[in-house]
């Protein structure tokens, strides 16, 4: 288990809060039109990309966005399958820090030349790697509806409690996740998610509701079909916002941090205009557009939130001394496993 130091996280904290403007002058990163394909997940994630980035960044310097939407497993299949090619069929993939790290490990991903995006000299330390630009981050909690769940939640281990038998919903597309959970009070590590399967057996039988994607989760929310999940604090606020009855609660085994990251696919085919996309992720005006509409903090540190926006997207100073990263070698290894347990077994 790795744990960023309080020190690290201090900076991170405070990025949302500081009151540094973007410098007057500050230049586009250069890209002379053409287009850019993306591939990215669909849904609000992909809207929020198009309001914010796409249109107000990349259209005034004559960028046209092609989205190649589809879920992770068939971003780093297509990247996996192509990386022989001369040419690519997307320039950008976006995928959390674990496919990152995985695609990077295969050999598919380009090594970036930073100097070509100036905003990429404000990224958070903690988040910058070699190889991907972090667009958004949160860390997981627990999302509860009060009238369902009468007692707030503290551990984890409140999903399995006999009194929120029957209340409770896991998402599908976040089976690595959900297993990580569980390991986490099992007996489980970072570095070993196995006892996390024994004990999501245990919740199987307890009835526990499985919901297909994110948006789903939100719907049965909504309608009190379910009343808590498991779910990143930015969604929380995301749903809030759209009047679900839900609020949230930190879990004593610590906050893991979930990353939004896009890498540059090694044969890309527009490396500049994959350039001047990568930028316009960092660029202060769509990662404050994205802590508003989609909760998520800022990952770079010229961001300046409104005092309750802050409040609302970051942790409290108290807590991030629990944040945790994952263990990004292991899951490297293990998630071909850990979705072929999920499919055959936990959902079978």
């Amino acid at each position: 288990m790795t744990r960023l130091t309080r020190r690290e996280f201090a900076r991170l904290s405070g990025a949302a809060l500081a009151s540094t403007a973007l410098a007057p002058g500050v230049r586009e990163a250069a890209a002379a039109g053409g287009q850019v394909v993306v591939g990215t997940w669909g849904g609000d994630y992909e809207n929020l990309l198009q309001a914010h980035v796409a249109e107000q960044v990349m259209k005034p310097q004559g960028i046209e966005v092609i989205y190649d939407t589809a879920n992770d497993a068939a971003r780093k299949v297509k990247l996996m399958a192509e990386r022989r090619l001369p040419r690519g069929s997307m320039d950008i993939a976006a995928l959390n820090a674990a496919g990152c790290y995985e695609m990077w490990k295969n050999g598919a991903l380009e090594e970036l030349d930073f100097s070509k995006m100036p905003n990429a000299k404000h990224i958070i330390a903690p988040l910058r790697t070699k190889y991907s630009v972090p667009h958004i981050y949160s860390g997981r909690v627990i999302l509860y509806n009060p009238k369902l769940i009468k007692n707030k939640p503290t551990s984890y281990a409140d999903l399995w409690a006999p009194e929120n038998q029957g209340k409770v919903g896991v998402i599908d597309i976040q089976y690595q996740t959900t297993i990580e959970s569980a390991a986490m009070i099992n007996g489980g590590t970072m570095s070993n998610y196995e006892p996390g399967k024994e004990k999501l057996l245990e919740l199987k039988k307890m009835g526990v509701k499985i919901y297909p994607t994110n948006e789903a989760m939100a719907q049965a929310l909504k309608t009190e079909e379910c009343g808590m999940c498991i779910m990143w604090k930015a969604r929380g606020v995301m749903w809030q916002n759209a009047g679900i009855p839900i609020e949230m609660a930190n879990p004593k085994e610590g906050i893991v941090l979930y990353v939004s990251e896009m890498v540059m696919a090694k044969n890309a085919r527009n490396k500049e205009q994959a350039y001047a996309w990568l930028d316009a992720l960092l660029d202060p005006r769509p990662q404050t557009d994205f802590a508003k509409n989609m909760g998520y903090a800022p990952t770079v540190d010229n961001v300046t939130l409104e005092p309750k926006l802050a409040a609302r997207v970051m942790f409290e100073p108290e807590v991030q001394s629990a944040f945790i990263l994952q263990d990004q070698d292991y899951l490297a290894k293990a998630d071909a496993g850990l979705q072929e347990w999920w499919n055959k077994v936990f959902k079978g």
